[in-house]
């Protein structure tokens, strides 16, 4: 158990009755209690395989490779609109959670085989993502930005193009652009390491937060 997560707990106000019982769930399986993202994050071998969290309308378990779990009864949701590869079970009450222990607990075992099993998920077929204008224009005006953002991965072009895309005003997408724009020039991804500390590169896995300043 890891003493931020305790602290976590005490903090929450909405479902932390639920929170608690999702908590002691998970701690049943393999899996290795983590803090990240201010979340309960669980591993399996460094790499994350569950997180819990808490909103104002419901509570969540989230399979962050959820798509390649079996779910003849379509209990899984995507996590958002834009999601390609994380799922989740949204809980609203303890008699909820209960009757659902089964599935979360099975969901859980498959998602460590799959860990074990090296699987991945196949993005290459999800829809291609629109080019937003102010991204054009950067183009027009920076041939090796152009070239820098052209030799990154498919998956690296996507995940840039949502959430370049995801902002509504010009001026933020541009923002966007800009506070991203070194990381393109040297060949990151948006959810890659910059900091040299990640035990799971290219990917980062919240290092960077430990760093002294």
């Amino acid at each position: 158990m890891h003493p931020e997560v305790d602290q976590l707990m005490e903090r929450e106000t909405t479902w932390k009755q639920e929170m608690i019982l999702l908590r002691e769930i998970v701690l049943k399986s393999r899996l290795t209690e983590d803090f990240k993202w201010k979340q309960a994050c669980y591993t399996f071998n460094g790499s994350n395989v569950v997180i819990l969290g808490s909103f104002k309308s419901s509570c969540v378990v989230s399979f962050l490779k959820g798509v390649l779990l079996k779910d003849e009864a379509q209990l899984l949701e995507f996590a958002g609109e834009n999601s390609q590869s994380a799922k989740l079970l949204r809980f609203t009450s303890i008699e909820e959670i209960t009757r659902l222990k089964p599935q979360i607990l099975r969901f859980i075992c498959e998602a460590i085989v799959l860990e074990e099993m090296g699987a991945k998920v196949d993005t290459s077929t999800t829809p291609s993502q629109p080019v937003p204008e102010e991204l054009v224009k950067y183009f027009q005006s920076n041939n090796a930005f152009k070239e820098a953002f052209e030799s990154l991965t498919t998956g690296r072009q996507r995940a840039y193009l949502m959430f370049f895309n995801a902002a509504k005003q010009s001026a933020t997408k541009t923002d966007r652009i800009n506070k991203y724009k070194s990381r393109i020039l040297t060949g990151k991804g948006i959810n890659d390491c910059v900091c040299g500390l990640s035990k799971k590169m290219p990917g980062c896995d919240g290092s960077h937060k430990y760093l002294k300043s």
